[in-house]
């Protein structure tokens, strides 16, 4: 394995300010300049698009070409209507959860910078609780302190801004990484990693490496679509997140056995080439790797999806992090699994040869 340290002050001071920024679907690129200006020492060339996806590249030149990808977009929420009485209801900018929003603080996105609201919830004296009301996209609004309508626009804020939370970056019991986002931007933090190493421990890969950081997953891949039709690779491994069943209300004989701690998820799923991935689980044995696995059904739901059905067909793999409380503003992931899943990209990559076709007919 690489033989320099993973977790250094910077890739650290790197992860939390990239993870604090907000980086809404549709509005990434703030985050993107931040992830590219750290890869700029480990990478020779980037490539970027209109909708703002973002590719660090290694050996450009190269004709064979393999992609390591996470996505770049956070949940968020849209204003869609404002109150006589100055009140903010909304819709969803990707899978955000009406359940968690009642008492959450939030970040309204202006020309004017940033106003701060709450949304609201009436108190538990006031309702009736032989019949309570559950939060609905419907019934939850946010107030910005505004007596009406018309102090709502003075103050900037108009239908279609985009509203996030401000929850930040924490650590709890020294290996548990805490925040909202993590679903992925945990996933550009990691090939991001892989590019450091690489540089590093000056390892020479004979194809090109494409760092992709896709835009707009969260409303449908919609990033890694157009990205993919921009680099035509040969090989993409995607990462992602997925779900820890352990924790209460979740059925694992329906949604599967994961666990943070246990090392990163292998998928298995009609989009994922065996070949690809059968040389990524011999990779972590043969490292000494910890790994679970993940049957996936007809779609991962992820941008492996998407790279997969592109081009005629690339040879597509999704290793996954576990994570709790997913679209929440406390998902949480495991420090060892973030080692694991860099760790088993970094080694898959170094056996990929120049022209792997991954064929089953060969």
């Amino acid at each position: 394995m690489a033989k320099k340290q993973l977790f250094t002050k910077k890739s650290m001071d790197f992860l939390e300010k990239y993870l604090n920024n907000a980086s809404p679907t549709g509005y990434e690129w703030e985050g993107q300049k931040l992830w590219m200006d750290y890869l700029k020492p480990y990478v020779d060339e980037f490539i970027t698009d209109t909708y703002g996806s973002a590719v660090a590249v290694i050996n450009p030149k190269a004709k064979y070409k393999v992609v390591i990808e996470g996505h770049a977009d956070e949940i968020s929420w849209y204003v869609n209507y404002i109150s006589d009485k100055g009140l903010l209801y909304v819709i969803r900018n990707g899978g955000s959860d009406h359940q968690i929003a009642p008492s959450k603080i939030i970040n309204i996105h202006t020309k004017n910078g940033i106003v701060k609201g709450v949304f609201g919830w009436p108190a538990i004296h006031t309702r009736n609780k032989s019949k309570e009301e559950p939060p609905k996209p419907d019934n939850i609004c946010i107030d910005i302190g505004a007596k009406d309508k018309e102090e709502v626009e003075k103050m900037g804020v108009h239908v279609g801004c985009v509203i996030t939370y401000p929850d930040e970056f924490h650590i709890l019991n020294k290996d548990k990484f805490v925040c909202r986002a993590l679903d992925n931007r945990m996933g550009g933090f990691m090939i991001a990693e892989v590019a450091r190493l690489l540089h590093e421990n000056k390892k020479k890969l004979p194809f090109g490496l494409y760092i992709t950081n896709s835009v707009q997953e969260e409303i449908g891949l919609r990033g890694a679509e157009m990205i993919t039709e921009t680099i035509k690779p040969n090989v993409a491994i995607v990462t992602d997140v997925t779900h820890d069943t352990t924790t209460p209300m979740i059925d694992p004989k329906k949604q599967g056995l994961a666990k943070i701690g246990d090392g990163p998820v292998v998928a298995y799923a009609p989009a994922v080439q065996q070949k690809l991935r059968d040389l990524i689980t011999d990779t972590a044995e043969e490292k000494k790797i910890p790994f679970q696995r993940a049957a996936l059904s007809r779609a991962t739901g992820t941008d492996t999806d998407a790279f997969a059905y592109s081009n005629g067909g690339v040879a597509s793999a999704l290793i996954s992090l576990p994570l709790r409380y997913m679209h929440t503003t406390v998902e949480m992931v495991h420090k060892s699994d973030v080692e694991n899943v860099i760790k088993l990209i970094y080694e898959t990559l170094l056996k990929i040869e120049d022209g792997d076709t991954f064929s089953y007919f060969e």
